[in-house]
Order: structure tokens, then sequence, then C-alpha cells
């Protein structure tokens, strides 16, 4: 009995040991920093966390992921949303940052706080940001790609699809560096916002808060705000992935602007997730296997 004791024991130990250096292994896969401030707007600093390779040889494509929180609606959602989406991408060679922006809200008494284009600002800076410290985060500032999730989804849109001449590139930090990026993903978000407004009850508060105004006061306001106005043949690749089921952003909004890339001979894809509701689908496989596509021509 002392010996079968024994052995057990020193089975325990190995099996431990294992786990531990196991973990150390996994942990030693990439290096995290929270709270970086990559821009200061109208007093407010706006933060980022960043994971990146802590082996291999860079520069590393880099990516962005962007919260789905109605624009800042439900401001208990922030960039913690995808800490482990981040991780997830250093572990297959990207530097990876999951962003705050300002949220976009009603006051105290009804007037929209932070308004578009604030959140449109902000994101552009962060891939700016990101651009400007390449060297320090071995990152190659020609291979980035934008991720989100909803209003995230939104705003991953707009920064793949617009350009610096058209005029949404705020007055932040390292202006002298682009915010385009070279592959987008966004998973339930709205292309078309006076649609959203118009045909989603639960996203017209929302929708209405971000714009500050209604699509019958501000049409053109509307236009602007929407990826699908800024489609051209020149855009990145782009993948959508919405569900068929989702009531809240509506499945026509994917079908919309897949019709636009169709017509203007984009490279995308749209997935549809078959009886899928309104779900942050950025943890899905298809996701890296896009960047890996076309950031890293895997």
């Amino acid at each position: 009995m002392r010996k079968l004791l024994i052995i057990v024991l020193v089975v325990l130990a190995v099996l431990i040991a294992a786990g531990v250096n196991g973990f150390a292994q996994e942990a030693e896969q990439y290096l995290l920093e929270r709270g970086i401030t990559y821009v200061v707007a109208d007093g407010v600093e706006l933060k980022l966390d960043l994971a990146r390779p802590s082996t291999g040889k860079g520069p590393f494509p880099a990516l962005i992921y962007l919260a789905g929180n109605g624009w800042g609606w439900y401001s208990e959602i922030d960039r913690g949303q995808h800490v482990s989406q981040i991780i997830d991408a250093a572990r297959d060679g990207y530097v990876a940052a999951t962003v705050d922006y300002r949220e976009a809200h009603r006051g105290e008494t009804g007037e929209s706080k932070n308004p578009f284009p604030a959140q449109v600002y902000d994101v552009k800076a962060a891939v700016r940001w990101l651009r400007a410290n390449a060297k320090k985060y071995d990152i190659d500032p020609n291979h980035i790609g934008a991720a989100g999730w909803s209003s995230g989804g939104h705003l991953a849109l707009m920064l793949g699809l617009t350009e610096a001449s058209d005029g949404l590139e705020g007055d932040g930090a390292n202006m002298n560096y682009s915010s385009r990026v070279q592959a987008v993903v966004s998973a339930g978000g709205p292309t078309e916002l006076a649609s959203c407004y118009k045909d989603s009850d639960s996203l017209k508060g929302i929708v209405g808060a971000f714009m500050g105004v209604s699509p019958e006061q501000a049409p053109d306001k509307y236009k602007t705000a929407s990826p699908v106005t800024y489609v051209t043949r020149d855009d990145p690749p782009i993948l959508l992935i919405h569900g068929d089921r989702d009531f809240e952003v509506p499945f026509s909004q994917a079908v919309l602007l897949e019709a636009r890339l169709q017509e203007a001979g984009v490279i995308h894809t749209l997935i549809v997730r078959k009886g899928g509701g309104h779900r942050d689908y950025l943890w899905d496989p298809e996701v890296l296997d896009f960047f890996d596509k076309y950031l890293k021509g895997q």
C-alpha cells in the first residue's frame, strides 16, 4: 500500500509539473499590455489593450478589434470584450489591439453626447497609432486588418471603405499616418443607417443617439455615416458574417452591402449563419483564416 501511494504521488507530481510547464509555455507565446492611451479626444484618454507574439520573427501583421456596444449606448461593454481574441491572434502571429472609443448616448436633457463622427475619428486614430508605433511593437504597417461586431462592425467597415478625402479623419494624433486598413471583418454590423433607424425598433433609439438626429432631419448625414456609401473597386477584401434571424441589425443590412461589393468587384465573402441571431461571430474560426489569407498570404 505504501509503495502504491508513493507511485501515485510521483505520478501526480509529474502531471502537475507538466501542467505548470505547459502553462508557462502557453504564457510565453504572447505579451499583453493593457490600458495604453492612444489618443486624447475632448479631454478623454482613449485606451487600447495590445497583445503581441513573444517569439518569432517580425514584423507582424496587425489587427484591431472593435467592441459592439451600440457605439457606446451600452457603456458597460468596452475593449475588454475582445481581450481573449487579441490573445488568440497574438498566438497566431499578429500584433492585435482591442480599442475603446467615445460613447454616443443621450444626455440628461435628451441631447446626443459624442455623436457621429466622433467614433470614426477615434478608431482611425487607433490605426494611425499602430502605424506610428510600428517599430516599437514590430508591426508591419502595410498589413493591418480591422474586425468588429455590431456597432464595431460598422466602424471596421468605415475603416476599410473610407479614404482621407472623405473627411472623416478627425484631428487626433499621428495625422501623417494613414488610417486605411487592408482587410475587414464585420459580424452583424450596420451598413446603411437610415434603414437601420426605420426597420429595427431595437436600434431606432441607439442609432438616433449615435447620429444626433433622425434620417428625416439629416438624410445627408446618415448617408455619410453609412459604409455602403463608400464602396469602390479598390476597397480591401471584406468578410461579412451575419445571422439570418438577426432582429436587431437586420440580415438585410449584410445583403445590401454584399450587393454593392459585388457590383463594384470588391473581393468579399458573406457567411450566413442559418438561424443565427445577433451575436459576436468574431469568435468563429473563419475570422483568423480570412486574415491569414489576406494579411499573411496563407
